[in-house]
């Protein structure tokens, strides 16, 4: 744990000196085996990346053809609809009636 406190609170020379050092030597020794993992990984990312694609076009298709086909059938807005069962008309808006 020391080390990675002194990683994290700036560390020394030395500390840097022997990550450097440790990258170089481990580095290409792992390389045969993390080349493989990380191309497997870029590749799950995009075939995520065009599922989710592909997923969102479809509901957005989905959805254009729900609002065309109910572009017929709106319902009238609650006040409409209140004077069709009533059987009021509805109050105008914007204008008054002078009373005398």
């Amino acid at each position: 744990m020391a080390l990675f406190d002194d990683i994290l609170s700036g560390g020394n020379w030395v500390t840097g000196l022997a990550i450097g050092v440790g990258a170089v030597v481990v580095l290409p020794l792992a390389v045969p085996f993390l080349r493989p993992l990380a191309k497997t990984a870029i590749k799950g990312g995009i075939l995520a990346y065009q599922g989710a694609a592909g997923l969102i076009e479809g509901v957005g298709d989905l959805v254009a053809e729900a609002v065309a086909e109910s572009g017929g059938e709106v319902v009238p807005p609650a006040v409409e609809g209140a004077a069709q069962v009533t059987g009021m008309a509805r109050p105008r808006r914007g204008r008054t009636e002078a009373t005398g």
